[in-house]
């Protein structure tokens, strides 16, 4: 199937204001290849004491600088459900690499919080830029320039964006992303949901809102709705960093273990000794960014990628905004239902045809790039398969049926759940922001009301609790962009907004600083930009002024004449001083971030 033309164009103007940057990026990993073993630049001195606490047989192997030596990046931690498995890899991997004459060692831990644990609380004001402290982690790991290919052990929201950025600055090593998959289904997400609305509503107490959250997270493995942590491994398929069809196998079974140890044999192949030798700064360019946002908008996956791409992307040298997603936006079709945007989670889309349905329907339609390099090889092909273990317990892929597995979970492209992928660019003199409309009901996304102004997420809860929020109203949330408090989560907030708006209310949400992964049925126009520290248009709204949002224009905008409004002083910034919670650590980090549409990161590569 040829090209979609906007695919075709969105990546061509990706590439030509990428070109300087690319080619520098370029220019850098091709001088950093000068044959492998690696650690055979090392003296005598970093080598012995690069070797000097492995085993006996490892040792030699070393030692002898001849065959490959693999470092393992984990961001293993038995607090978190979804990386809990891997406490069990390092000891998989390092088998399956001596099978082949071949050696691996665990380089580094990266730190890995849950932003699920972390909701409404100080802690939150560090995950995002626990993202860029994981790419420094990820950069030390491999700095000690023992290892001739990576595998990266990560699952959650900030983690693998994390990892890929830090292993791009490595990129003339190959690399294979690892994951562990989905806990087993728990209570329904409509239950789950059901149940927040209703204590948000003081209609049940803590005791059963408790006993509903502990029936939904409660096993090991990812949580199974649809939000950043699902997202990330849908994308490291569609860039072809996964093993075709890992992503959402389950955790502890027979399967998850073969994929795991024929995931650290492609990475012997893709090492500069090998027969397949694939770098990761060659493997990922604009091609393979294109594909990402591709997956993200057919999947409705979460918003915060419109960050985490972007900064992603830049490791590698290339530059894409949000008028990249908003033009994809319009060309790619959503194929699947899982929640927040239908009832069904992930372990119910992956039975249905999962990942491989999804690349096989785009492939169909010229919406994904196929001439692209991944670690299964040239082109997205093989990602069409799911693999499977046959009678022998070998490891294969196999071809899907021709049919979804559930139409309620994966539609064709000739009968998509919508025509578009639900994600758009809002633009007007409040400034850029972005909307995720997959869930929200057509006659949601226009809302024209007067604005509550409010300076932080528990601000906003009062108010409901004390019934200020009972009528036709824009919620703006300002000062919560990562320059001001490290843009946390407003997660909180989506109970009590649900609640309003299904009384009937008309409402919606306008904040510089983020929802969840998994953004709800009521529209938000987040990540404002620029945010209210940085000078945007945001500190300057108050109570009263009219706001129009209309997802299905693009629209945002303020009814205040400009110059009346320009002359306006913005509203003092609440939060100078942060502190607890290790919080005054990052105050450098505050200081020196881009704004959201960059990436809202610290880095300047």
């Amino acid at each position: 199937m040829a090209l979609h033309p906007i695919l075709s164009e969105v990546t061509q103007r990706i590439e030509e204001r990428s070109e300087a940057t690319r080619s520098r990026y370029l220019a850098a990993i091709e001088a950093a290849i000068p044959g492998s073993p690696y650690r055979g630049q090392l003296g005598c001195t970093n080598l012995a004491h690069g070797f000097a606490a492995s085993p006996a047989d490892d040792k030699l192997r070393i030692m002898a600088v001849r065959a490959p030596n693999i470092g393992i990046i984990t961001a293993y931690n038995d607090m978190l459900s979804a990386h809990q498995p891997y406490g069990t890899y390092p000891d998989v991997i390092k088998d399956a690499a001596r099978g082949a004459g071949a050696t691996a060692q665990v380089a580094g831990g990266v730190p890995a919080m849950c932003d699920g644990i972390t909701q409404g609380q100080a802690g939150m004001d560090l995950s995002l830029f626990s993202r860029d402290v994981i790419a420094m982690s990820t950069a030390i790991a491999l700095s000690h320039n023992m290892f001739d290919a990576g595998l990266c052990l990560g699952i959650c929201d900030k983690i693998v964006p994390g990892l890929v950025m830090g292993a791009l600055r490595f990129g003339h090593l190959p690399f294979v992303f690892v994951p562990a998959g989905p806990m087993p289904t728990g209570i329904s997400n409509d239950e789950k949901a059901h149940v927040r609305q209703q204590y948000a509503a003081g209609e049940v107490g803590q005791e059963a809102l408790l006993e509903s959250e502990a029936r939904s997270y409660h096993a090991p493995g990812t949580c199974t709705f649809y939000g950043t942590a699902n997202s990330n491994q849908m994308m490291m398929e569609m860039m072809g960093l996964h093993l075709p069809g890992a992503a959402f196998v389950p955790p502890g079974t027979p399967l998850r273990e073969a994929l795991t140890r024929a995931a650290t044999l492609r990475a012997l192949d893709l090492s500069a000794n090998g027969p397949a030798f694939t770098p990761l700064g060659r493997m990922i360019d604009a091609r393979s960014i294109v594909n990402a946002v591709v997956g993200l908008l057919a999947t409705g996956g979460s918003t915060n990628h419109t960050m985490h791409l972007v900064a992603m992307a830049r490791m590698a040298g290339i530059t894409i905004d949000w008028g990249d997603f908003e033009a994809l936006s319009h060309a790619v079709p959503l194929l699947a239902r899982v929640y927040p945007n239908g009832a069904a989670d992930v372990n119910q889309f992956h039975a249905a045809g999962g990942m491989a349905w999804i690349v096989r329907e785009l492939l169909r339609g010229g919406l994904l790039h196929d001439d692209v390099r991944t670690v299964a090889g040239e082109g997205m092909e093989a990602y069409t398969k799911a693999p499977a273990l046959d009678a022998g317990g070998a490891l294969v892929w196999r071809e899907l049926a021709a049919a979804s597995g559930d139409a309620a979970v994966l539609a064709t492209l000739e009968q998509p759940f919508s025509a578009d992928g639900g994600l758009r660019l809002l633009t007007g003199n409040l400034g850029r922001a972005v909307i995720k409309v997959s869930a929200v009901k057509p006659a949601h996304r226009i809302v024209r009301a007067p604005a509550l102004v409010f300076d932080s997420q528990a601000d906003v809860l009062a108010a409901a609790k004390a019934g200020r929020l009972e009528r036709d109203c824009v919620v703006v949330v300002r000062y919560q962009g990562p320059a001001a408090i490290g843009m946390p989560e407003l997660h909180k907030l989506t109970p009590t907004l649900a609640n309003l708006q299904d009384k009937g209310f008309h409402l919606a949400l306008v904040t510089d600083g983020r929802m969840s992964g998994a953004s709800g049925k009521v529209p938000a126009a987040i990540h404002l930009t620029p945010e209210a520290l940085s000078g945007g248009a945001i500190a300057r709204i108050q109570d009263g002024d009219i706001i129009e949002l209309d997802a299905e224009a693009g629209v945002l905008r303020i009814e205040v004449d400009d110059v009346a409004f320009a002359a306006r002083t913005p509203a003092p910034f609440p939060g100078a001083e942060q502190s607890g919670c290790g919080r005054e650590l990052f105050a450098g980090l505050r200081r020196s971030v881009s704004g959201a549409e960059q990436g809202a990161t610290v880095f300047d590569c």
